[in-house]
């Protein structure tokens, strides 16, 4: 591997993991509001990011806890994926890439990015579907507007997890021959 590659990995190593430790706090406080309004929910009204939800909780308990649901949910898949995606970077071997670990971890990334695009279009529906009832969904559609661009990354890394696994097929068929 040339000197270059080998910068470029290791720059990409670290901007996945400032992406991981910035998803795990958004991710953190999304679930400390959700304690919070749980047991205050005089707090409803000043959630992590100027989230104001104040109004449809005192409409519906319900529409409010399914909608925080789905954010809370998709911040916790984003920070999971980013830990994958680490953990991959962390243990790749760039002179062997081709082994099961890294073939599992692809398939994964593949998997949740897939779950993040599903659960981001049904939470972009389902707030459509609130506000047709009349409720402030305000700032809502920033925490889903990405879900078509996560379903259509699954289906690449699905594509690139599928050839990896193949690689490593051929890689054990051929080191069982010599």
């Amino acid at each position: 591997m040339s000197k270059t590659n080998n910068i470029v990995f290791k720059g990409l190593h670290i901007i996945a993991w400032i992406i991981f430790v910035g998803l795990c706090i958004e991710a953190g406080a999304f679930l400390v509001n959700f304690i919070f309004s749980v047991f205050k929910p005089e707090f409803v009204a000043k959630l992590y990011q100027k989230l104001d939800l104040s109004q449809m909780y005192n409409s519906s308990k319900w529409a409010f806890f399914s909608i925080y649901s789905f954010i809370l949910l998709i911040s916790l898949l984003k920070a999971y994926l980013f830990y994958i995606v680490v953990m991959l970077l962390h243990k790749l071997d760039l002179s062997k890439p081709f082994n099961t670990f890294v073939s599992n971890q692809i398939t994964k990334i593949s998997y949740f990015t897939f779950s993040i695009g599903l659960l981001s279009y049904i939470a972009q529906q389902t707030a459509s579907d609130f506000k047709n009832y009349g409720y402030n969904i305000g700032n809502l559609n920033e925490f889903w507007t990405d879900g078509q661009a996560f379903i259509l990354m699954a289906a690449v890394v699905y594509v690139i997890a599928t050839i990896f696994k193949k690689g490593v097929e051929i890689q054990n068929e051929n080191d069982l021959t010599i």
